[in-house]
């Protein structure tokens, strides 16, 4: 007797959810962010001196990734301090999407349908 695969169910409510958290990720400018921010809380002031982008990338893109819940923010006096809001999780996804990238090799650089060419 052979076993039939099982059905699978599309939703397309979490679908969707995922993809705007995938695409919240997707920007390089604030994966750095999020790497940063994995060694512990920084004003907006530090990320601008330690990784160079304007003060109004990294307000944007702070701001995106406060959106999507990936980040939180702790008022200190006139400061505002950020931090991942679930550095575990984001740690393994980070670490799982590094696996990932080991197993594609150059194959994910060179995609030329995700640098936006037809």
């Amino acid at each position: 007797m052979t076993m039939q695969p099982a059905e699978v169910v599309i939703d397309p409510d979490s679908t969707a959810t995922f993809a705007r958290l995938f695409h919240a990720l997707s920007d390089a400018n604030r994966l750095a962010i999020l790497q940063h921010l994995a060694g512990g809380e920084h004003r907006v002031r530090d990320l601008v001196d330690h990784l160079g982008f304007a003060q109004s990338t990294v307000s944007a893109h702070l701001r995106c990734l406060r959106e999507c819940g990936l980040v939180v923010v702790r008022a200190e006096g006139r400061a505002s301090w950020y931090a991942l809001a679930d550095a575990d999780d984001l740690a393994g996804l980070l670490q799982a999407s590094g696996h990932l990238l080991e197993a594609t090799g150059s194959r994910v650089r060179l995609c030329t349908q995700l640098m936006g060419r037809q």
